[in-house]
């Protein structure tokens, strides 16, 4: 022992400080013992970066380097290693001939395979694997390049998609593999989901005037309309307008302009699309159009080959045609891209050789608040038509006729108004409400429907939706609900 059996040692807690008590001679000896054990260490920390290797794993092939028996093995050599997944580096403290012993084996470590990388498959849950491959690829090409020069960027690294599965099979060096995995866990998330409701009609000039002076009002009230002010009254729909609606029912609007007889509704279709996606309804019937001829009598040609009448002939679609591309941007913005186009078939002036169309169309971009109701309008239809009434054959007179026959000519103008309201359908909670209110107030039309009957036919039922509970059974989950 390195103290007499009647000297003491103790510690002062606190403070560092160790007391001791002996003979002077063997104090001095002491002293001298622990000076040389309270210095400083060689010990620092030291970076080592890895170019093929994860530093994870090398981490743990390190610390596994131990002998059975030897307690906490290379820890009892004061030696502490982290890894920094970051930077693929390996933080290594401790003893210099540690630090050295160990270099040597990180080294044969970190070697590149004869494969040239890691080959991974990775599976998407939301994102398309074909559509990734070129941004995956752009994003690695340039920092392989830079590291390793132009024209060896592409023989280090590639990127397939199986579309069958939905997956990527990704090769590529480590430090390449995790920038590809983080830009994957970003794309590959769920995109929010847009619901746009729209009323496309036809509304009369004077009930169009009326929603024209609600749009002109600069302090709405009662959810009224909103709008640019430049617009005079009196000069309502003879360009193109714009205006806002601040009300969320959009069935109430509806009723308001199918409770005028002389406006036409002639569509209300919903759309479900996702964010930056367009999504297109189309109802129209196929016309045919002819575009050429031949009626001469039936002949024959210099060659023999005999000669028929014929006629061709291209279709179109003439209806109604609604295209729509939202972006959700900042703060519940929707950016919607519209394209609406409304045609049909008019007599045709005689003379005509086909049928004549008409066709009213919108396109623009606008920005709108979720939730929000948005109206484009401004596109005037004249409608005339000629009434004549008359007496039997006095009416035919000449001179004198006109005393026994009237003729009556009315002027309609119709305004094309499209109103518009997205919203926003984050996760399955809130498509789940938008599709319930969706089923119940189709249901409740049916049930009005019911109630009044069908004119002109004797004991006719109309169709009636099932209750949503008794449609979906009593285990499914309520709108909102998660699992």
């Amino acid at each position: 022992p390195l103290m007499h059996q009647a000297a003491h040692a103790a510690s002062v807690p606190g403070s560092n400080i160790l007391i001791l008590s002996d003979r002077a001679a063997n104090l001095e000896r002491l002293v001298q013992v622990i000076h040389r054990i309270d210095k400083a260490g060689d010990e620092k920390i030291e970076i080592i970066a890895l170019e093929h290797a994860l530093a994870a794993n090398v981490v743990q092939v390190l610390n596994s380097l131990q002998p059975k028996g030897a307690g906490d093995g290379l820890k009892t050599q004061r030696l502490t290693l982290i890894a920094d997944d970051r930077t693929n580096s390996i933080l290594m403290g401790g003893e210099k001939s540690t630090r050295l012993r160990l270099r040597s084996i990180v080294a044969h470590l970190d070697t590149p395979q004869e494969s040239g990388g890691n080959t991974h498959v990775i599976y998407l849950r939301y994102a398309k694997a074909k559509d990734l491959v070129s941004v995956l690829t752009g994003v690695v090409k340039d920092k392989v390049q830079g590291k390793l020069g132009i024209g060896i960027g592409e023989s280090v690294f590639n990127i397939q998609a199986d579309e069958s599965t939905n997956a990527l099979v990704i090769t590529a060096p480590p430090t390449e593999m995790r920038v590809i995995r983080e830009v994957i866990d970003k794309l590959d998330i769920r995109r929010a989901q847009v619901l746009v409701e729209a009323i496309i009609a036809e509304v009369a000039n004077d009930l169009g005037a009326e929603l024209g002076v609600r749009w002109q009002t600069n302090t709405p009230t009662n959810g009224e309309f909103l709008g640019t002010s430049f617009f005079d009254v009196e000069t309502l729909g003879t360009g193109f307008n714009l205006g806002f609606y601040r009300a969320s029912d959009l069935r109430a609007l509806l009723r308001v302009i199918a409770s005028d007889t002389r406006s036409n509704v002639l569509s209300t279709p919903s759309l479900v699309t996702m964010d930056n996606e367009q999504a297109e309804i189309v109802v129209a019937d196929n016309v045919p159009f002819i575009t050429g001829e031949y009626t001469t009598n039936t002949g024959t040609t210099s060659d023999g080959n005999q000669i028929n009448p014929f006629r061709t002939i291209r279709r179109e679609d003439v209806g109604l045609t609604l295209k729509i591309k939202p972006q959700i941007n900042e703060g519940d913005t929707i950016k919607l891209d519209v394209e609406q186009e409304v045609s049909d078939v008019v007599p045709s002036p005689e003379g005509a050789s086909d049928l004549t169309t008409r066709r009213r169309s919108i396109k623009t971009s606008v920005m709108v608040e979720d939730g929000q109701l948005i109206v484009l309008g401004g596109l005037i239809d004249d409608d005339v038509s000629e009434t004549r009434a008359k007496v039997p054959l006095l009416g035919d007179l000449p001179i004198l006729g006109a005393l026994f026959r009237t003729t009556r000519t009315e002027t309609r103008k119709r305004n094309l108004m499209v109103f518009l309201r997205p919203r926003i359908l984050r996760d399955i909670g809130t498509a789940n409400i938008a599709s319930y209110q969706k089923y119940n107030a189709v249901r409740a039309m049916q049930m009005e429907l019911q109630k009044r009957g069908i004119p002109m036919i004797h004991k006719a039922e109309t169709p009636l939706l099932l209750r949503l509970e008794d449609y979906l059974g009593s285990g499914e989950r309520k709108p909102g609900s998660k699992k």
